[in-house]
């Protein structure tokens, strides 16, 4: 005898097969077969693609799901998402909950913890939500910029080709390049230079150490030399061109008397023309003053 019909056999098979695929859904889901995690809410504007299941996370690390999505058609904007949370989790007060997206576009929830660890929420409270800013969502904000900076870049770029075009920016350039090539002359010349100066520089150093010991010597000799004897004998030699002027000065002296007295002068000017005379008529008849004879005086 059977204890149940086929038909209550299939009740039970399709029963036991609805709580089955129950659990198997939420297991897929992220959630737990059996209530463990303690309900918290919160409260978002806009929830970004935030779905039930989505993930939780506190620093990284998975805490909980996202049970529910509640969204609020009276008008007041506002969508409440129902948290569900490991019981071991505790939330400091002033934590809120900020919506992001990875690169491949699923979204998931961040708990950013408050400060204060001691003061806790009670389980069921309310935090606040936002989503976070990404990159393309600050380059959404930069483009507003961009477009009225476009402008100005065009005119920018204008400018930028008409210099480019202009002839005198090519004969700069060229002349750049002279330049540059009598600076790389220049600096050769001055290679080559340094060269010849660190050849000589050893014989200029040797004349230089001749000249200084030259120098040294004119001022040993200067400093051996005895300035006061030396100005005693110009001194002295002084006083007798003084004596000698003096006397030349005065009618005492032979050369004074000459240079003084006229009439002596005028003698001794005179003497010597006579002299004059008598050396001239010596030389024209001399044989009047001397007579030389073979055989003797011949008597006039």
């Amino acid at each position: 005898m059977k204890i149940f019909s086929k038909e209550v056999q299939i009740a039970l098979v399709a029963i036991v097969g609805i709580v089955v695929m129950f659990f198997g859904l939420k297991f897929l889901k992220g959630m737990t077969l059996f209530s463990t995690a303690d309900s918290y809410y919160a409260k978002f504007t806009n929830v970004a693609g935030l779905s039930v299941s989505s993930p939780i996370y506190s620093n990284g690390y998975r805490v909980g799901v996202v049970e529910d999505v509640i969204y609020n058609y009276e008008g007041s904007n506002e969508i409440v998402a129902v948290l569900g949370l490991n019981n071991k989790m505790h939330l400091p007060k002033g934590t809120t909950a900020e919506i992001s997206k990875d690169l491949m576009g699923n979204v998931e929830l961040n708990l950013i913890l408050g400060p204060n660890p001691v003061d806790q929420m009670e389980v069921g409270d309310t935090i606040f939500g936002h989503i976070q800013q990404g990159a393309l969502a600050k380059a959404g904000e930069i483009i507003p910029q961009i477009q009225k900076l476009m402008p100005k870049l065009d005119s920018i770029l204008y400018n930028v080709n008409m210099l480019l075009s202009d002839p005198a920016l090519s004969n700069s350039v060229h002349n750049i390049d002279q330049i540059t090539a009598n600076l790389s002359t220049t600096t050769n010349e001055l290679k080559h230079l340094s060269a010849n100066l660190k050849t000589q520089m050893p014989g200029m150093m040797e004349k230089a150490d001749n000249v200084l010991a030259n120098t040294n010597t004119l001022t040993k000799n200067l400093s051996d030399l005895d300035i006061a004897m030396t100005m005693a004998k110009v001194n002295n030699t002084l006083q007798n061109v003084e004596q000698m002027t003096a006397k030349l000065n005065s009618n005492d002296g032979t050369l004074g008397l000459l240079m003084r007295d006229q009439d002596l002068y005028r003698n001794a000017a005179s003497t010597m023309g006579h002299v004059d005379s008598l050396m001239i008529d010596l030389k024209q008849h001399p044989k009047r003053y001397v007579h030389f004879s073979i055989f003797g005086r011949k008597d006039k």
